[in-house]
């Protein structure tokens, strides 16, 4: 995914934040914390992940699927790998 290379500073610090927030739920849950306070937690890590998978989607479909440069076979082969990780997100 080279085109991700443009946008590689912002979704590494978006990872990382995501890792903070799993660390969180790590500590909260090692620190006895409620369940509503953990429960919240892994809302807004749940949150975070959908919203990086939901750019990824995006730039899948821009440059694997909708790119006008690209020939039939191209298209087809990244509508099938968008279908694959799709499939494996909602499970």
């Amino acid at each position: 995914m080279s085109h991700l290379a443009a946008h590689r500073d912002q979704l590494l610090a978006r990872i990382r934040r995501i890792a903070g927030q799993v660390a969180a739920i790590e500590r909260a849950i090692e620190g006895e914390a409620g369940c509503s306070a953990v429960l919240h937690q892994v809302a807004g890590a749940r949150g975070a992940i959908n919203g990086l998978m939901d750019e990824l989607i995006e730039e899948h479909v821009r440059e694997h699927v909708a790119h006008p440069d690209l020939g039939q076979a191209e298209r087809a082969a990244g509508a099938e790998e968008l279908i694959a990780a799709i499939r494996r997100y909602a499970k």
